[in-house]
């Protein structure tokens, strides 16, 4: 291994000398908006920490105070909320990737990600109550992705304590936002995907009313088309014109919450076999149910997740060879700051298992990570993730990557 990683040092040297020669000066669309720092609503980027939870829950503005007179152009129309500024930020993340047995002759490799990840957000208050959020991928992986999180929010509506989202978002943002964590690893059981199904807790097209109660309880029902983000077909997002449902409550004790959450989907779309060439109309329905907690305990919080799920067909055979399949995951971290105060240094611990009856579906992965920020929008890390693949080709997976990104 020697012999194949002896560059890493020099480039890791030179890394750290370009950036820290160059200072980061610029804070992200809100904090600039606003006239404070990132670590008022981060902890750290892009980590959210309660006040940031609250900001953004108040279509992007803050609670406590009115918009600042800056924030808007006055043309004498009071009921025109034109910006003087269209609010834009971009975030890009770079990584070098050393992976062993990761391919079928067991020798592993060694990846620039340089980029991997450049976003381009925006995101602000329409009008009191209404918001917007908006971010386009403008490369993951080397190819232009687009628009994800995408939608208009109404909140209050009719002074109630009920919110609106319309838009496309990531079902699994009322149990954890994938796209807040600090860890390159994802959080496999939100992903699970079995055999032929094209339904997930990611992204999805649809509405969200939630609701927050003055006594610690949280309600939150989402319908969605069940299409994640594919394109349209004959001018129609949803395919199959089925609509999918996920209901969730949890409860505030002291500082943990608890929740529960239940979700049913259906689909239904022309699978052709490859090796006759036949046709047939497949249809699943799958049920997902499960339960998350969340302690936060000042430097350290503590997420969790378990998620059950059943396919009535997820192999989508024809309609007279239904094949039930079960799956289940679980999703344990730790997120620490380890040093300072607003923090420097972080660390955090995160296990992912998925079990199927779909063959090739189980996995289970173990992460560890530690965040630095060189400034308070500009962070470097280290994560080292063993992968447990239950399959004939690769029995274990190591993973090393050195990271860098930043927020302008």
């Amino acid at each position: 291994m020697r012999g194949h990683l002896w560059w890493i040092a020099p480039t890791l040297v030179l890394m750290l000398g370009v950036l820290l020669g160059r200072p980061s000066e610029a804070i992200p669309a809100f904090a600039r908006k606003h006239e404070f720092s990132c670590t008022t609503c981060h902890d750290p980027f892009p980590r959210l920490k309660a006040y940031g939870e609250e900001f953004a829950a108040n279509a992007y503005a803050p609670s406590d105070q009115e918009m600042p007179p800056r924030y808007y152009t006055d043309v004498g129309d009071d009921r025109l909320s034109l910006f003087r500024e269209i609010p834009l930020a971009l975030r890009g993340d770079m990584y070098l990737d050393f992976q062993l047995n990761g391919n079928d002759t067991g020798d592993g490799y060694q990846d620039f990600k340089t980029p991997w990840v450049i976003k381009l957000m925006s995101g602000g208050q329409l009008a009191p109550d209404i918001g917007y959020y908006v971010y386009f991928m403008m490369t993951e992986g080397g190819e232009i992705v687009g628009l994800e999180d995408t939608f208009i929010q109404f909140n209050d509506l009719w002074g109630s304590p009920v919110d609106l989202i319309l838009g496309q978002f990531q079902v699994s943002d009322v149990l954890f936002k994938r796209e807040l964590r600090l860890t390159f690893q994802d959080y496999l059981p939100i992903k699970i995907r079995p055999g032929r199904s094209d339904i997930d807790l990611t992204y999805d097209r649809g509405l969200l009313v939630s609701a927050d109660f003055s006594f610690g309880l949280m309600a939150s029902l989402s319908v969605t088309n069940g299409a994640r983000l594919n394109s349209a077909i004959d001018d129609n997002m949803d395919p199959d014109f089925f609509k999918n449902v996920m209901l969730r409550l949890s409860q505030e004790f002291g500082p943990a919450r608890v929740g529960a959450f239940g979700y049913f989907g259906k689909e239904r779309r022309t699978i052709t076999d490859e090796a006759t060439g036949n046709s047939h109309l497949g249809t699943n329905e799958s049920f997902m149910w499960g339960a998350d907690l969340t302690l936060d305990l000042n430097r350290t919080t503590l997420n969790a997740l378990y998620l059950q799920r059943r396919d009535i067909n997820p192999l989508m055979k024809p309609a007279n060879e239904p094949f039930a399949l079960k799956s289940h995951g679980i999703m344990a971290e730790a997120v620490t700051r380890l040093w300072g105060d607003p923090g420097r240094l972080y660390a955090v611990l995160l296990f992912d298992k998925v079990e199927s009856q779909v063959p090739g579906a189980d996995q289970e992965s173990y992460t560890g990570n530690l965040t630095y920020l060189l400034r308070t929008n500009l962070k470097v890390m280290a994560e080292y993730t063993f992968y447990r693949i239950h399959d004939d080709e690769v029995a274990n997976e190591h993973r090393l990557l050195i990271g860098l990104t930043g927020a302008i």
